[in-house]
């Protein structure tokens, strides 16, 4: 049986990163002749009903990038004004599930979202205000800034960009997914510096 599970990476027309999709989304969008190419890794080979006029069985092969239709001009409107929804599992993830205080990876239930400069001094609950840090740096530093609290940020926060963020939201990217949507990080893209610190 395949696992059911692994989500599928649907882009635009030009390729362009949109969101994450389950197979049933999938097998909707290949029947209705919206899945306009595909590449990568093969998922799932969904089998449906028999035709009872020829007795063949219909069956779908899903792969684990889709391009569908759409219009690319109002997409890429719409993702230069977009700012992606604040969540502690993406900014978790964003972080490398890493304290950005003492530097200790941790698991997320150890986790917390803390503001570089605190909500009751003016700060904003916003992704180039907030860190990922775990539970005992979020407390010892409190209602301070970091200097204010003599600890010092090991990486600075950042807004992820739309492609970076589709990355963010994924449950087990697989190669070719994360090889497809890197290419579509800026150049220059902190994401980067934080993928190496997930892999050390």
């Amino acid at each position: 049986m395949e696992n059911l599970y692994q989500q599928v990476l649907r882009t635009d027309i030009s390729g362009m990163p949109l969101e994450w999709i389950g197979y049933q989304d999938a097998v909707r969008l290949y029947h209705g002749g919206h899945v306009i190419y595909d590449f990568g890794t093969r998922l799932y080979h969904i089998r449906g009903g028999i035709n009872a006029a020829t007795g063949q069985q219909s069956s779908i092969i899903i792969n684990s990038i889709i391009a569908t239709e759409g219009n690319r001009h109002v997409l890429e409107k719409a993702r230069k004004r977009y700012t992606p929804p604040l969540n502690n599992p993406a900014l978790f993830k964003r972080d490398a599930h890493l304290c950005l205080y003492c530097g200790n990876k941790h698991a997320s239930d150890k986790l917390s979202r803390d503001h570089v400069r605190p909500l009751i001094q003016g700060g904003t609950d916003a992704w180039n205000n907030v860190v990922t840090a775990c539970k005992r740096c979020n407390n010892h530093k409190a209602g301070r800034t970091p200097e204010q609290a003599h600890m010092q940020l090991i990486a600075v926060p950042f807004t992820p960009t739309h492609a970076e963020y589709v990355y963010l939201q994924g449950r087990h990217v697989l190669a070719d997914q994360m090889e497809f949507l890197r290419k579509h990080f800026p150049r220059k893209s902190l994401l980067h510096e934080r993928l190496q610190l997930c892999n050390t």
